[in-house]
């Protein structure tokens, strides 16, 4: 299989000739480096969020538009569908390196992340690739400097001009899908905090409302996470024991956690801006379900809450 950096590459590659209509912008550094404005000066698009969404998953995933529409909340939605979810979700899309060098602060996802190496997660996933491009996605309400470039590439293992970085803030059209297409890995890594054997997972497919653009990073964190909290549906087909799905599936959805149905931005005030206070068990999709292959029996725990969703959308 070719490299997941050389596929997203490709990717990447594709938002840069179609730029102009995209509405993001290039910037091509001294030192070879590229870094795509896909949401911090530039307004970005919905096509650009789902191409964004798609390097994230390191082109191990497809990403589409449809509609949604559960119990009176009717909204453009999100698909999201890999057969490789161990390494789209969790060794690419997971947004598992924080960037923070001199000023600059950014949330990195994307295949350049196994260049790098140095998370848990990844060495607990085994999975590792030599390839001379170093492919990211930042989160950030900032494009990074040419010297940011060089230490991200340094550390990636690239030289800079193997470097390419997409860069949207929170409250951006791009980073309102790209969050969101994070379903499939949001109970991906549920899963996996809670004991199962993520290998174990073959294909996955999940559905999300995409969330409006709020008018600050602060409320867009919480409206964008509350789409899957609260509207994520997931599928997973794996092959496993059915007594080892069952010991965990009850835990699986976001209503497992006491903090289930509160507005995501109300519990971060709540908690004074530390995550770690919230019920870890709140951070996955509101369904899920799981088709056991090794024996054709159908797992599911948890419903879409989407009032939630409505109220706090003001729909």
């Amino acid at each position: 299989m070719k490299p997941l950096n050389e596929k997203a590459a490709v990717i990447v590659r594709d938002i840069i000739e179609r730029a102009e209509e995209l509405d993001v912008g290039v910037h091509r550094y001294k030192n070879g480096s590229v870094v795509v404005d896909a949401g911090v000066d530039r307004v970005g698009s919905l096509e650009a969020g789902r191409l964004y969404s798609e390097v994230c998953l390191g082109g191990l995933g497809d990403v589409s538009f449809i509609p949604y529409d559960v119990d009176g909340l009717s909204m453009p939605g999100l698909c999201v569908t890999t057969s490789r979810p161990l390494l789209a979700c969790l060794a690419s899309q997971y947004a598992g390196w924080r960037i923070s060098d001199d000023d600059y602060f950014a949330m990195a996802s994307g295949p350049g992340r196994i260049l790098r190496g140095r998370e848990p997660l990844l060495e607990e996933i085994g999975f590792t690739e030599k390839t001379t491009e170093a492919v990211l996605t930042l989160e950030s309400d900032n494009l990074p400097s040419e010297g940011v470039t060089a230490s991200i590439a340094q550390r990636c293992g690239v030289e800079p001009d193997g470097l390419y970085l997409v860069v949207a803030r929170t409250n951006s059209t791009v980073a309102s899908v790209q969050v969101v297409a994070r379903v499939v890995e949001t109970g991906m890594h549920k899963m996996h905090e809670c004991g199962f054997d993520v290998t174990a997972v073959k294909s996955g497919w999940g559905v999300a409302p995409l969330a409006p653009v709020a008018s600050n990073s602060l409320k867009a964190m919480g409206w964008t996470n509350d789409a899957v909290l609260y509207g994520g549906d997931v599928f997973y087909m794996v092959t496993a024991e059915d007594a080892a799905i069952e010991s965990v599936m009850d835990k699986l959805p976001s209503s497992a956690a006491s903090d289930f149905g509160v507005p995501f931005g109300e519990l971060f005030k709540r908690y004074e801006g530390d995550f770690y206070k919230i019920d870890p068990l709140l951070f996955s999709p509101a369904r899920i379900t799981i088709n056991n292959l090794s024996t054709g029996k159908l797992f599911r725990a948890g419903e879409p809450a989407v009032s939630v969703l409505k109220k706090e959308w003001g729909i």
